[in-house]
């Protein structure tokens, strides 16, 4: 879910600097999910709020689609379990320095988190869905840095031999109001997404112990459709 917000700050965009008349920052979605910035830096909040109006809108409409398939050697209810508690990425999701729920269903949540590199941080809202243990869906409603941003978790039964184990299908569609991000993204992203499973992935192994089974698949695949 946190997965594009990794964008945002990652420090391979240090070749970027004096682009934007700055040190440059790479906006989107890890864990993803990421709407709504209010960057800061303390003593300087005016230069990256203004970061953000230096890029000129595409006015576009081009999403771009993202996926990722793994069989894991954890149960649906172990992996549901790990991605649906937002409230802890902070602990293990690279580049999360907050996370909090903020409204809280049995069957969907609000969450609020920050990341970034400080002193230059990021805070954004999600909107999530939960159908235990099977899906965890997080929207973007009210972006300013993106014209679309939905990550989506979904699990699904494994080997029948191997009660421990379910198949991972991660999709990533998103829109950036800018050209400079879009374009980073393109370069980034199937990167992020690596980072971002492998994270959660470690996060279960903290939880529940060594896979059942190694995990199989994991290429990225970008698409033009859903």
């Amino acid at each position: 879910m946190a997965a594009l917000g990794v964008l945002r700050c990652t420090k391979r965009c240090a070749k970027l600097n004096g682009l934007c008349g700055g040190p440059a920052m790479v906006s989107s979605a890890r864990n993803a999910v990421a709407c709504e910035p209010s960057s800061h830096i303390p003593g300087g909040t005016a230069w990256v709020r203004t970061f953000f109006r230096l890029v000129k809108p595409s006015g576009g409409g081009n999403t771009l689609h993202y996926s990722e398939r793994k069989l894991l050697g954890y149960s649906q209810e172990q992996m549901f379990e790990v991605v649906s508690r937002v409230e802890f990425y902070r602990d293990f999701v690279p580049w999360c320095t907050q996370s909090r729920v903020t409204a809280r269903s049995p069957h969907a949540l609000t969450a609020y988190m920050k990341v970034g590199f400080p002193p230059i941080v990021e805070s954004y809202t999600s909107h999530v869905t939960l159908v235990r243990p099977t899906l965890v869906k997080s929207v973007c409603s009210d972006g300013h840095l993106f014209n679309h941003l939905e990550t989506i978790w979904r699990f699904e039964p494994g080997l029948e031999d191997h009660p421990k184990t379910c198949t991972l299908d991660f999709k990533v569609s998103f829109e950036f109001r800018s050209r400079l991000h879009s374009h980073l993204a393109h370069m980034f992203l199937d990167e992020v997404v690596r980072q971002m499973t492998r994270a959660f992935l470690n996060r279960a192994a903290t939880l529940y112990g060594k896979q059942s089974i190694p995990t199989r698949g994991g290429k990225v695949l970008p698409s033009g459709a859903p």
